[in-house]
């Protein structure tokens, strides 16, 4: 039994899609269904229900993912006890922008000996890796009371719409998201950021319409670059578009109240290590922080 093949086998329960796994993976999706076959082999049982319409996990499977989630915890804390430098391991958000940038310069200034080894990876990722010690700390948006972890608001995040920057509406110093309902959006699935797509959805249910759907999926720069081809909208955190160079792309704030999510740093709920704590300092020298959970 391989590190490698709990930990593709811990990505592929997670997304229930061998397909995504190995898009996180960055590897090929044959190499994943491959080393999570052999570890089958292994163990003598499938650990997944494999059909051409979904993937679930079986009886062995499920007994079996809390135990891999340790042993991939463990292996972590060995690396960490040998490295010469202390490390924190901190998972970052799509869009943080500025706010990742000012944060890591103050974080640096209160603890010079840390390294900082930054993860991406979906929301429900980052709070099971904070859960089981993978990661020392998370910025999550909108973040779940979940047991084990401890919830550190800090900022609202504001949205603004992108659109095409020949399009009429780009002239306007803000814009009504009502003015948008002939234009498709451009958006993520909901089972990525369910808060998200939940938050724009309502927005524009609230200002009378249902969005067009446009084409979902894919990453900020292609959808971006779809936009500035056509008649597409998306938005953007604020604080990230301030850091995008998109000239075909129009930014701009939007008049419906409201149309922000909060930004939380996920803790383990025991006491924290030292460079934990710098990092909560480190958030709180700026914007001023929401109330704590």
């Amino acid at each position: 039994m391989e590190l490698r093949q709990l930990s593709y086998f811990v990505t592929v329960a997670e997304e229930l899609h061998f397909g995504r796994a190995a898009e996180r993976l960055h590897i090929v999706q044959s190499a994943v269904s491959q080393q999570v076959r052999r570890l089958e082999s292994e163990l003598g049982c499938d650990l997944f229900d494999r059909s051409p319409r979904y993937v679930r996990l079986t009886a062995a499977g499920e007994r079996l993912l809390p135990e891999a989630r340790e042993v991939l915890a463990a292996a972590e804390r060995a690396r960490a006890s040998v490295r010469e430098r202390p490390t924190l391991r901190l998972g970052t958000s799509n869009g943080l922008g500025e706010h990742l940038d000012r944060v890591l310069g103050v974080f640096a200034g209160l603890a010079p000996g840390v390294a900082v080894e930054l993860t991406q990876a979906p929301a429900r990722e980052r709070l099971a890796q904070v859960a089981d010690g993978r990661l020392d700390a998370a910025f999550v948006r909108s973040p779940e009371p979940a047991p084990g972890l401890r919830i550190v608001p800090l900022w609202e995040d504001p949205l603004v719409v992108a659109l095409p920057a020949g399009h009429p509406l780009a002239g306007h110093e803000e814009i009504a998201l009502s003015d948008l309902a002939a234009l498709p959006l451009c958006i993520t699935d909901r089972r990525s950021n369910p808060a998200l797509v939940d938050l724009v959805v309502g927005a524009c249910h609230a200002a009378g319409f249902e969005p067009v759907p446009g084409p979902a999926g894919g990453s900020l720069q292609n959808s971006l670059a779809a936009i500035g081809l056509g008649s597409l909208w998306t938005v953007v955190y604020a604080a990230h578009a301030r850091a995008l160079h998109a000239p075909r792309v129009a930014f701009r704030p939007v008049r419906a109240p409201g149309l922000s999510l909060p930004t939380a740093l996920v803790v383990g709920a025991e006491r924290a290590p030292a460079a934990v704590e710098s990092l909560l300092r480190a958030c709180s020298a700026g914007p001023t922080p929401l109330q704590p959970h």
